[in-house]
């Protein structure tokens, strides 16, 4: 029972990347915070972003919920530096249209529209949209109903999640209901929160990471070259001084007699 409740909680979905590296270096400061890591995306070019989603295991998340694993996982993505230059830090919950990353997401939301996509085909297609079902007992497949499918085809598919390479929920006017629904408190308690609380909650925790300061590589300074003797400041070496023999001296001396 045990490896089965692993197997329902473990990330069916990998990063790859510079994604992959941040995932390495945060999850487990997230878990121990007491969350989940939902989804690492990281987008490059002139304004890199570093989004991280996160909720707690009941999947709610609140904007304290952002800050404190913003608080947690900053000095460690400072000191490991995954990302190698400036970007935006973005922690977030995984929103209405989550991610589907884990068996137990398809569990929890069994019932409702989503999108999927296989890493490798299935009857030639990979992509599929429909309602999901609840997945196996073995926690291996999850069926989902395609509606208006061809004739003769079938409306039911069985789709191993070993092969998931995404997959989120469909925004529709159902789930937003059943989201605020699972989010809110129990409505004898306190009133349903207004869209503007809602949007409020969903704000995403942002943070700028300027790239890391290393030190630059000292230059060679260049050698002067001495000048020769005799040279000057923009000149080459000056004319030797001619040598007298000792018989063109004689000579020299005998000719002034």
């Amino acid at each position: 029972m045990a490896d089965m409740a692993e197997a329902t909680e473990k990330r069916l979905v990998s990063e790859s990347g510079v994604a992959a590296r941040v995932v390495q270096v945060i999850e487990g400061a997230v878990e121990g915070l007491g969350f989940r890591l939902v989804r690492v995306k990281v987008t490059s070019g002139g304004n890199a972003t570093v989004q991280i989603m996160v909720e707690r295991p009941d999947g709610t998340c609140a904007i304290e919920d952002c800050e404190a694993v913003s608080r947690t996982i900053s000095p460690l993505l400072d000191l490991d530096d995954p990302v190698g230059g400036a970007y935006n830090l973005e922690i977030s919950s995984p929103g209405i249209d989550r991610p589907l990353v884990r068996v137990s997401d398809f569990a929890r939301w069994a019932g409702y529209e989503a999108k999927v996509e296989l890493a490798r085909p299935l009857d030639g297609r990979k992509r599929f949209r429909g309602i999901i079902g609840e997945p196996d007992a073995d926690a291996r497949t999850v069926p989902i109903d395609l509606p208006d499918v061809k004739e003769g085809l079938p409306s039911r598919i069985v789709l191993p999640l070993a092969d998931l390479a995404e997959a989120h929920l469909v925004l529709t006017d159902e789930l937003i209901r059943e989201s605020l629904r699972r989010g809110g408190p129990p409505a004898e308690e306190e009133p349903e929160a207004d869209d503007e609380q809602q949007e409020e909650e969903a704000t995403p925790q942002v943070r700028f990471i300027p790239a890391p300061k290393r030190p630059k590589p000292k230059a060679d300074k260049p050698v002067k070259a001495k000048p020769a003797k005799g040279a000057g400041p923009n000149k080459g070496p000056g004319p030797k001084k001619p040598v007298i023999s000792k018989a063109a001296r004689l000579k020299d001396r005998d000719s002034l007699h």
